[in-house]
């Protein structure tokens, strides 16, 4: 154990474990980190050797017993046929089946679709209705002839912290520097600070800003195999990854027939996996998604209103210095034609994917971290129930091409900062400058980007800047592009001679 081990250890008992026991179970199963790391602090949230090795064997047997592969589906409706019932760790989705008027449950490993489920369950979990939850659950076998199913649900326990203490998460913080602490969280997520540059270190903390800030919209695209989806398909049980096929409106913002609100009502974060691979066939979906992305609210006969972040993933396949340099081409090349320059124009920021390094073995971390669920629960508090943003603009002095979307995603940026590294307090002139001057960058990114599109001036104020608090005022590039004329002063294209 190191100093920041120890530290955190008896600053968090019990909050904290060994992120190498992750690893060493995560190989062989495709069960998400948060469930994989319910088990490990289950049995395993020690520093004593010898009770992680017991701990280690609990959890494989636990493992082995009760979580399904999908091809043992069969077999394991046999076991809870012969036992009358059995105990599974899956995730659990609950359908409202019209014709019939009754909810049916189904598992996703244990391949039946119409396992009986009382009304308390989905009362008091509705994200089982959208999107589904991981679970411990207690399946029985139902022996009446008469009945059409065979098998119902009689217990089931969210793989969830039940309880999260706020105050207690801030006085913990208090006790570290913020070079700690941006430490503990990297290495939270499993990734090994000391190997990672302070750049990069910053590219990983904004890939959370989703899931502390509504609202927030950002894009990252980068090369394969860098972990972009990760943080919202293994990480967070408040976030929902999504693929680009699934972007419809009944899905993602209002279903009409059932007059429901869509995945932006239940979930703090919504992703799209393979953001060039979006199909919109309604063009309906692209106008709610702005005015979504605008201002958290949309109307579909009823006006909706709801705080999730919507996060755009991909891949960009092509050389970023070849892009910059280019007078036809630009970062946005790999967007479907439906994400215009209104979508775009919606995004705080754009990561730079491509200076991120691709998952190995060498990054990961085998030191302690928090617990997934109590740092994703830290997370969701403050996504609900704090706001960082009055704060921020009494303390941000922005130059004067900034405007009105650059400003409001530049400060939406920075409380997302706030909130990942100060949740006890305001940070320092000079750490506040740093993600001033981040945010500031990302933001110039996007919009860089939009001036390269447009034939006229609309975006054309891209020197994006800020005053340190000694009032000197700094003028914010982006590495890729700053010595890129193509980007810095595009051609503007001629438009067509009116005939």
């Amino acid at each position: 154990m190191d100093k920041l081990d120890q530290k955190l250890n008896s600053t968090f008992d019990g909050k904290v474990l060994r992120k190498d026991l992750l690893h060493r179970i995560k190989k062989g199963t495709n069960v998400p980190s948060f469930v994989l790391e319910f088990l490990l602090a289950k049995y395993c949230a020690s520093n004593d050797e010898a009770e992680i090795n017991a701990g280690m064997d609990a959890v494989l047997s636990t493992l082995q017993e009760n979580y399904v592969r999908p091809d043992e589906a069969n077999a394991a409706q046999s076991k809870v046929a012969t036992r009358g019932k059995h105990r599974f760790i899956d995730k659990v989705h609950v359908r409202y089946v019209e014709k019939e008027k009754r909810h049916w449950a189904s598992l996703e490993n244990f391949n039946s679709q119409r396992i009986a489920i009382g009304e308390k369950f989905y009362r008091d979990n509705d994200r089982l209705l959208e999107g589904g939850i991981w679970a411990e659950v207690t399946l029985a076998h139902n022996d009446i002839d008469e009945d059409d199913y065979a098998f119902s649900i009689e217990d089931l326990r969210p793989i969830q912290l039940s309880r999260f203490d706020f105050n207690r998460y801030t006085e913990g913080r208090a006790a570290f520097t913020c070079d700690e602490w941006i430490a503990a969280v990297l290495r939270s997520v499993g990734l090994e600070p000391s190997k990672l540059s302070k750049r990069v270190q910053m590219h990983f903390i904004a890939r959370l800003a989703a899931l502390v800030e509504p609202n927030y919209n950002y894009i990252e695209l980068g090369p394969r195999g860098t972990g972009k989806s990760y943080f919202f398909s293994e990480f967070s049980p408040y976030a929902t990854l999504i693929s680009g096929g699934q972007a419809t409106k009944a899905t993602l913002f209002y279903n009409n027939v059932r007059r429901k609100v869509g995945l932006v009502g239940y979930w703090d974060t919504v992703a799209f996996d393979e953001v060039g691979g979006i199909k919109v066939r309604d063009p309906d979906t692209i106008q709610i998604m702005k005015d979504f992305m605008a201002n958290g609210r949309f109307s579909r006969g009823v006006e909706v209103i709801a705080d999730a972040s919507l996060s755009f993933v991909g891949n960009i396949d092509v050389s970023v210095q070849q892009v910059v340099n280019s007078n036809e081409y630009d970062l946005f090349q790999p967007l479907p034609p439906e994400l215009d320059l209104a979508v775009m124009d919606r995004f705080a920021a754009y990561i730079p994917g491509w200076e991120m390094p691709k998952n190995s073995s060498e990054f990961l971390t085998s030191n302690y971290g928090f617990i997934t669920d109590y740092l994703a629960e830290a997370f969701h508090y403050q996504f609900k129930h704090t706001n960082r943003y009055e704060e921020v603009s009494k303390r941000i002095r922005l130059g004067k091409s900034i405007e009105g979307r650059d400003e409001k995603g530049i400060k939406k940026t920075v409380c997302a900062f706030l909130k990942i590294l100060h949740p006890h307090g305001p940070p320092t002139d000079d750490e506040f400058e740093e993600y001033v001057a981040y945010a500031t960058e990302c933001r110039r990114r996007v919009k860089e980007q939009m001036n390269k599109r447009k034939p006229d001036d609309e975006f054309a104020r891209i020197n994006l800047s800020y005053f340190k608090a000694s009032g000197e005022e700094v003028v914010i590039f982006c590495p890729e592009s700053k010595d890129a004329l193509a980007t810095q002063q595009p051609t503007r294209r001629k438009l067509g001679s009116v005939g």
